[in-house]
């Protein structure tokens, strides 16, 4: 049980610093590149790889760490919003993976759901914010925010996030670590 946790945490590490990373990947690309949601993969993917707690534990960590680092993205109510919205995305991806039968189909409705929930919560949050604050935030703002703008990183998710999830399993990396001989 100690190899499995430690190899949870180093996963989500890695998935951690993924977040960090990879919006400077995608910055580059003027057009589309905060549209690829580049802080989602990696927790989505964390999920799958260690589990609803670790993976929520690195998405709700994740847009904080971002921000004290590097100034972005801007803490209220961006900030916040994606910390309830990631951890949300870890936790469901995570949740069902390990609760629906490994068949790849399931992949597939543990990521939709885990988006779709993800982007509620992260209206809800968007709502709260707001209120507080006295901003407006309709209905409008929040589809074009969770999916009309989100459209290519919803695209490349659904692509890109089972097609690593089946690799991996492939490979052997869903399989329990067996400790090494002293």
């Amino acid at each position: 049980m100690k190899n499995q946790n430690t190899k949870n945490l180093v996963t989500a590490a890695v998935c951690l610093a993924l977040c960090l990373v990879l919006p400077f990947l995608t910055g580059q690309i003027p057009q589309i590149g905060n549209a690829l949601s580049p802080m989602h993969f990696p927790v989505l993917l964390a999920g799958f790889l260690c589990g609803p707690w670790w993976a929520a534990a690195a998405g709700a960590i994740a847009p904080l760490l971002r921000f004290f680092l590097f100034h972005s993205p801007a803490l209220y109510p961006t900030g916040i919003a994606m910390c309830f919205e990631l951890a949300t995305y870890g936790l469901i991806s995570g949740l069902l993976y390990q609760r629906l039968s490994k068949r790849p189909v399931n992949i597939y409705v543990s990521l939709i759901a885990a988006m779709l929930a993800g982007r509620v919560v992260w209206g809800v949050a968007r709502v709260i914010l707001s209120g507080v604050s006295g901003e407006l935030f309709t209905w409008e703002m929040f589809m074009a925010g969770a999916f009309l703008k989100a459209i290519p990183g919803i695209a490349v998710q659904i692509v890109l996030v089972p097609l690593l999830v089946m690799a991996l399993k492939r490979a052997g990396f869903f399989e329990r670590t067996v400790p090494l001989p002293a």
